[in-house]
């Protein structure tokens, strides 16, 4: 797949399920129960145990329509092994030029963690395919609108404060995806192995996008 196919797809789905396990024999299990209920995109984190072996294994296992990449990747060495292991995309915490170069050249989207408006289009402009904007959490979707009203170019991704309750404001403020961590990925559900709760809870996600994606259409028609 393409970097830009890649985007595209990212921006299709509009949901990136961020996995930060204590349990990384979890893991597979975690992404079965999304991806039964419509969750295509997954963000493993560097802050799982043995998280580049993971993917490895994970690439390798998962079908092809479900999208991998590698999250809080912080410098080139890391993004450049979790890629030669099978990562499709990488997400940062922050901003890294070198993260992005490394990313490109191997064809990969890069979307750096900013926060403040300059340092969200310094990113754009070294090339970010999608920003995260990230904590989220003190934000608000309004933020989204409020950047993209003299910025339209960006494309961004809240990430931390994204509830699946509040995800589709977030997109339809402008997002063109949303990175949800915790409230999609329970620690309490994932210990008690409560999968089908996990399902649920993406199903749930997956139709608040999908009623939002089609109102835009109604209006855009």
């Amino acid at each position: 797949m393409q970097r830009a196919e890649t985007v595209a797809r990212i921006e299709r789905e509009g949901i990136v399920a961020v996995l930060r396990l204590d349990d990384p024999h979890k893991l597979h299990a975690v992404i079965d129960a999304l991806a039964v209920g419509g969750v295509r995109v997954f963000e493993v984190t560097m802050t799982v145990p043995g998280a580049i072996e993971l993917i490895g294994r994970l690439a390798r296992d998962l079908t092809e329509d479900v999208l991998l990449g590698a999250g809080t990747v912080v410098d080139a060495t890391t993004a450049a092994a979790a890629i030669d292991a099978g990562a499709r995309f990488v997400v940062g915490p922050v901003f890294r030029r070198e993260v992005i170069d490394v990313c490109h050249e191997r064809g990969v989207p890069a979307m750096p963690g900013c926060f403040t408006p300059t340092e969200i289009l310094d990113a754009w402009d070294a090339g970010a395919d999608i920003v995260k904007v990230f904590p989220s959490t003190s934000l608000g979707p309004t933020f989204i609108k409020d950047i993209r009203a003299p910025l339209p170019q960006l494309k961004l991704m809240p990430t931390g404060g994204v509830s699946l309750d509040n995800a589709a404001e977030w997109l339809r403020a402008g997002a063109v995806a949303v990175g949800v961590g915790s409230a999609l990925v329970d620690a309490a559900v994932v210990n008690a192995g409560n999968f089908d709760a996990l399902s649920r809870r993406a199903q749930w996600l997956v139709a608040n996008v999908r009623d939002v994606r089609r109102a835009a259409d109604t209006t855009t028609a």
